[in-house]
């Protein structure tokens, strides 16, 4: 084409290449087929055809879980940056600058509340996209917080979890956030809230034997991976090959380890199911507000009289009055 665009110059760069987004089609994983990614989006990052869950963005995931999409984030309460000065290849300082200009956000947690059918729900995301959503001391001290919150309003919590374990460059300070972030479910069950968690994936190492085990419901997405050591590590630990979807979320149903696999795309109905039971409210009802028993009856007293009253035949004569066709009575 290079004698046509020398010698015959098009008014529209029509012969150009065009600049198209990188992330314009998605391959599935698991068929190879190409999804737009519109689709994608719209269908919450499930492939519609085989049902393949990819990786959505967390506040993507509090968009679709929230009623309009509306919510209130809470700030990251403030922890030590690097307490144990760590280096391996790079500083550790070096790393969380890198990932907090990737993401956008100070660490793994985003906590929040909002609306969920009408109902008020606190709620934490663990974003994997974060340094592996490893569980540190700012994660620990912003789940314990959000927890707190929670319990101050009186409202349900509900996690997202999704985990690489603990996080290594903070040693035994990250181990420590297993037994607080315990002791704050344990702060939820003594207020009488329900605790609901999601095992996306994957939820793996110290998340998995602290908070993310100890909810009052345990739901798990399709496929997700769910255990403390890796299938790798076991079957070279036990030189044994391990059952097909050992530790996978459909595994961990059969054996009792979870309650239930729901798409993610029905996650918010059934949890809105979940907490109109545990809270004995109608899900899909706007919260009114609250009024005495003996204003509900005055109420329902006045609408029955409306009702009968309406429902009443016509009068032909009112008292005193005698009708035009009656004759009088001789006495």
């Amino acid at each position: 084409m290079n004698w046509l665009t020398n010698y015959v110059r098009p008014k529209f760069d029509f012969l150009g290449r065009k600049n198209m987004p990188e992330n314009l089609w998605i391959k599935d994983p698991e068929s190879g087929e190409m999804v737009f990614h519109t689709d994608l989006e719209a269908n919450q990052y499930v492939v519609p055809s085989s049902g393949y869950h990819l990786h959505i963005p967390a506040m993507e995931r509090l968009k679709f879980f929230f009623d309009d999409g509306e919510y209130e984030l809470f700030a990251q309460p403030p922890v030590a940056t690097d307490p144990l000065k760590f280096r391996d290849e790079r500083r550790y300082t070096d790393k969380l600058k890198e990932n907090r200009s990737k993401t956008g956000r100070e660490d793994t947690i985003i906590a929040g509340s909002g609306k969920v059918f009408g109902m008020d729900v606190t709620v934490c995301v663990q974003d994997f996209k974060f340094m592996g959503g490893s569980l540190g001391m700012a994660a620990g001290e912003a789940i314990i917080a959000a927890m707190e919150q929670s319990v101050k309003n009186g409202t349900p919590f509900v996690m997202f979890a999704a985990s690489g374990g603990a996080r290594m460059q903070e040693g035994i300070l990250s181990l420590m956030q297993l037994p607080r972030t315990t002791v704050a479910v344990q702060m939820l069950r003594e207020a009488g809230l329900p605790y609901i968690v999601v095992l996306t994936n994957p939820t793996t190492g110290g998340v998995s034997a602290s908070y993310a085990m100890l909810g009052d419901i345990h739901i798990a997405e399709p496929g997700a991976l769910i255990c403390f050591a890796g299938p790798r590590v076991i079957e070279q630990t036990i030189r044994e090959k391990l059952p097909e979807g050992f530790q996978r979320a459909e595994y961990l149903k059969e054996h009792g380890m979870v309650d239930m696999v729901v798409p993610r795309t029905e996650l918010k109905d059934t949890i809105g199911s979940l907490l109109s039971l545990l809270l004995k409210r109608d899900r899909r009802a706007e919260p009114q507000a609250e009024t005495s028993v003996a204003e509900s009856e005055s109420e329902e007293a006045q609408q029955q009289e409306s009702e009968n009253a309406a429902n009443a035949e016509p009068v032909e004569q009112t008292e005193g009055m005698m009708p035009s066709d009656a004759k009088p009575v001789a006495t």
